[in-house]
């Protein structure tokens, strides 16, 4: 899985850091830190041997320098060194750009210089952008949707060699959420518990590293809404109440909220008659994945679906304590199924 920036890929970046192909300047921007961290972190092992760091390597922070002493420490000649590194942490804090600006007019070789810019990103009509991208690297790290992040699973895993299913990535792509850095620290723990003779994750390897038991959990509760299994939903609620820290409203609830979201739009597919129509509307990874809109079209109408999107903002806003604070997240979680159910 690609993820893509101007014509620039996480991969390709990666790529070319590894074969020592640098670039005078950086520019990670964006809302998903993962990505920005980990193309910083590689450039800060690769570029330098460890014996030359000392000297010619620099972390400073946004808050902390202009951009007229970042753009001088860019300009310096390296210590005995082929390369000097400079990365400006939390560079959202760094005021007027205009002497940056300036640098890449003609910025140094010998510099590699690397803006982490977290939680946004820089006014892309700015001439810093333009003058960075033309002379270096601008990549923009998006959050990826929760369609994607089975696909960053199998795909972390492969790279390691490891294997898994893709009801056992759904499961858990459901319980840890969007959040990649602790996605990736949870995938590292799996790999570090399979035996060298069976490189395979299972629903059991799941469960005992990382607590998601794989008969109880949002995406088999989810699966049981959609199929209008109630035997099964009761089943799985009753479970989250006597075991809290197994699942809840809060996960649920965006789960949820996805499911009946796409499940509208594919209401409205020039072909939903099929598999292959459906996914290509809702722009999934593969046919399989559109069999539970196919399900849930034949249980759920398309007028139903859109009560259940209001609903389902409703309970929100009641689990956010509007309009009912005295009531559960366990009942409001009941009275969510029995709507969606009848």
């Amino acid at each position: 899985m690609a993820v893509r920036s101007n014509g620039v890929t996480f991969e390709s970046i990666m790529h070319n850091i590894k074969a020592r192909e640098f670039s005078p300047i950086y520019i990670l921007m964006g809302e998903e830190s993962y990505y920005i961290d980990k193309i910083c972190d590689a450039l800060m092992e690769s570029v330098l041997p460890e014996e030359e760091r000392e000297f010619n390597q620099f972390v400073v922070f946004g808050s902390d320098v202009t951009s007229a002493q970042v753009a001088d420490l860019a300009r310096e000649l390296p210590m005995m060194s082929q390369y000097k590194v400079i990365v400006v942490k939390e560079a959202q804090n760094l005021k007027n750009l205009d002497e940056l600006e300036k640098y890449l007019d003609h910025p140094s070789p010998q510099t590699v210089l690397v803006f982490c810019h977290k939680n946004g990103s820089v006014d892309k009509r700015k001439k810093f952008v333009s003058k960075a991208q033309a002379v270096g690297v601008v990549f923009e790290s998006a959050k990826l949707n929760e369609r994607a992040l089975p696909g960053f699973i199998e795909n972390y895993l492969k790279i390691r060699k490891v294997a898994i299913d893709p009801r056992t990535a759904m499961v858990i792509a459901e319980s840890i959420g969007q959040d990649l850095s602790r996605l990736a620290s949870e995938l590292d723990k799996l790999c570090l518990a399979l035996p060298e003779n069976d490189r395979r994750v299972t629903g059991e390897l799941v469960e005992e590293c990382i607590g998601v038991s794989k008969e109880y959990n949002s995406y088999e509760l989810r699966n049981a809404i959609i199929n209008k299994d109630a035997m099964k939903v009761n089943r799985i609620i009753n479970f989250f109440d006597k075991n809290p820290k197994s699942g809840g409203i809060y996960v649920i609830l965006p789960s949820l909220f996805s499911y009946f979201q796409n499940l509208m739009v594919a209401w409205y597919a020039p072909d939903r008659s099929s598999a292959k129509g459906i996914a290509e509307h809702l722009e999934l990874r593969a046919e399989w994945a559109a069999k539970e809109y196919q399900t849930g079209m034949r249980n759920y109408s398309a007028m139903k679906t859109m009560q259940i999107i209001s609903k389902l903002r409703e309970i929100d806003e009641k689990s956010k304590g509007l309009d009912s604070p005295n009531t559960s997240t366990g009942d409001l979680l009941r009275e969510l199924v029995f709507f969606i159910l009848h």
